[in-house]
């Protein structure tokens, strides 16, 4: 493996930065879960902690973007990882270096749940109007979160009946994937990170599928516990939020027909109790 740092071709960069590039400081390298999209690494100098995010498969987001974003967020108070700089390495990937901020979650209860949910709400209610375009952008709902659609269209006619009656609200900041995979957690401290979703949207469709993929993955308990943290919280109706759970569900059928999502020994028999207990949904869809 070469230099993780100074093998980039740094388009913007840090202090931090510059002082590993000049001091030659050596590395420790340890890998971390990765998720679809990237290549994820945690360098540790003998000072600080850093992860290094490498987009070296079929992804190809605007890290640019992200960078900036993230400064903001950051800048601002919002519970995100400090972005330290990001730039392109020998086969022209993608680099960003970030803060190491902890471990995701892996226990869960409703404290925690209480937490999350505030820090998804105060997301919702950050100030973006003063940002430019080419930091925060506003995608085609349908195209953007439902990839190979008309491939699939007992879901694309399922879907385009339910958002006739959601009036779908683009006006938010949200975060796109607010799951536990991307909530770090050190010493009671919590930050969000892959922002790589991150856009102008509709805060209903984000809780709705940090909901949705809460009951999957942790319990159907749990994410009622979660929906109710969020509710307090917020002036939407339990009717509203389980037609976007229902529009969110479909996201998960459709991306597990094609990927092949994660699952365990509870999933698939978690995915069918949503399924049959939304009004909206139907077991023949799985």
């Amino acid at each position: 493996m070469g230099d993780p740092i100074r093998d980039v071709n740094w388009m913007v960069k840090s202090k931090e930065i510059d002082s590993m590039l000049e001091q030659g400081s050596s590395f420790t390298i340890i890998p971390l879960d990765s998720g679809l999209e990237a290549e994820v690494t945690k360098i540790c100098t003998g000072e600080s902690s850093f992860v290094l995010k490498v987009w070296n498969r079929d992804s190809n987001p605007d890290v640019n973007c992200q960078y900036r974003l993230l400064d903001v967020l950051y800048n601002r108070g919002l519970s995100v990882s400090k972005p330290f700089g990001w730039g392109l390495d020998k086969n022209k990937n993608q680099v960003l270096l970030t803060s190491f901020d902890g471990a995701p979650i892996n226990k869960v209860n409703k404290s925690k749940l209480t937490i999350l949910a505030k820090i998804l709400t105060d997301i919702h209610r950050f100030p973006y109007e003063d940002l430019d375009n080419s930091t925060l952008q506003k995608h085609d709902f349908v195209s953007y979160f439902y990839p190979k659609i008309e491939e699939h269209q007992d879901i694309k006619n399922l879907l385009i009946q339910l958002l006739e009656s959601a009036n779908l609200k683009q006006d938010y900041l949200i975060h796109g994937d607010f799951n536990l995979g991307n909530i770090l957690e050190t010493e009671d401290k919590y930050t969000i990170i892959d922002w790589t979703n991150g856009q102008i949207g509709d805060p209903r469709y984000d809780i709705a599928w940090s909901i949705v993929l809460m009951k999957i993955y942790v319990g159907e308990r749990y994410g009622s516990i979660y929906l109710s943290a969020y509710l307090s919280q917020n002036q939407y109706t339990n009717e509203e939020l389980e037609l976007f759970e229902a529009i969110a569900c479909l996201r998960w059928l459709l991306l597990n027909r094609f990927v092949g999502l994660s699952k365990n020994a509870n999933t698939i028999t978690r995915v069918k109790s949503i399924l049959k207990n939304n009004i909206h949904l139907n077991e023949s869809l799985l």
